[in-house]
């Protein structure tokens, strides 16, 4: 009886932790508008999109979304080629007003939020990313779809 409840307090704890192996993505020590001002620069250089993520390490799915990314070799390919990518830390506890409003208000929808950045830095699109949930992670068919959906190619008929 001790071996199975030793087990089972094993998978309960790993389960729990499951998330503590992710690493963090988001620096809480840089300035979210000066962080925002720097890819919508980049961006214009390049000719790419911004995508801000908003969340925080504190965020199980926002660190499982970042994962994801890395991970997935087909959303990584559309990512580094259509977007300038940034994690925007969102304190839990007190956001900025600013921020909250140069972004459109993204935290409605929960965490982690995308918002897709025009070259010029104007909000053209704000992602519910509960949307592109599939199980405890995310589905590859529906993460392509909304980035596929906002690249500058598809939005200005590039």
């Amino acid at each position: 009886m001790r071996k199975y409840i030793l087990s089972a307090l094993m998978i309960v704890a790993f389960a729990l932790n499951g998330d503590a192996q992710v690493k963090k993505v988001y620096d809480e020590t840089i300035d979210p508008m000066v962080q925002i001002d720097n890819a919508v620069k980049k961006a214009g250089q390049t000719g790419k999109y911004v995508v801000c993520q908003i969340g925080g390490n504190w965020c199980p799915w926002c660190l499982r979304f970042a994962d994801f990314i890395e991970k997935d070799t087909a959303v990584a390919k559309v990512v580094a080629d259509n977007y300038v990518y940034i994690h925007v830390n969102y304190p839990r506890r007190k956001a900025p007003a600013e921020l909250l409003k140069r972004l459109g208000n993204p935290g409605r929808f929960g965490y982690p939020v995308m918002v897709v950045l025009d070259e010029k830095g104007n909000v053209i699109h704000i992602q519910d990313s509960s949307f592109l949930e599939e199980g405890q992670g995310y589905s590859q068919e529906k993460v392509l779809r909304f980035f596929n959906a906002w690249t500058p190619k598809a939005v200005e008929g590039k």
